[in-house]
């Protein structure tokens, strides 16, 4: 018996190692950079079925407290596709301080992830986003 414990602990050992190395290293939760308003949010990204998005788990005012906001639970990001080296493109981010929705792609950079995106032909810098967890 306690050689079968033994085999199954490792083989489930095994197959969390195994998943760990396969989640995309964008996966996690980001601070956003302030918004107009100096509000921020963490947005948690993760695979949604073949692609990558982000919903808000969190917002917080300019000093950093948490406050209520009826844009939590909403998807940030959606459609991302990785591309490659850091790269990730072919999204959607939807900035909620301006309600709109831009083209984007994202370019992972160490503990930072450069976002930036189009609408109707205006293309913005959506700053660096930071690693929380």
């Amino acid at each position: 018996m306690e050689r079968f414990l033994h085999r199954a602990a490792l083989g489930l050992a095994i197959v969390l190692v195994a998943g760990s190395a396969l989640a995309d290293p964008v996966y996690g939760v980001w601070k956003t950079k302030p918004d107009d308003n100096g509000n921020f949010g963490h947005v948690d990204v993760k695979a949604c079925g073949p692609k990558i998005c982000g919903t808000l788990i969190k917002a917080f005012d300019g000093t950093g407290k948490e406050i209520k906001s009826d844009n939590v639970g909403k998807k940030i990001v959606w459609d991302m596709v990785a591309q490659g080296d850091g790269a990730y493109g072919e999204g959607k981010v939807w900035s909620p301080d301006r309600d709109k929705t831009y083209n984007s792609k994202m370019v992972l950079q160490g503990n930072g992830l450069a976002i930036s995106g189009c609408v109707l032909g205006f293309c913005r810098d959506g700053g660096t986003w930071f690693r929380v967890n």
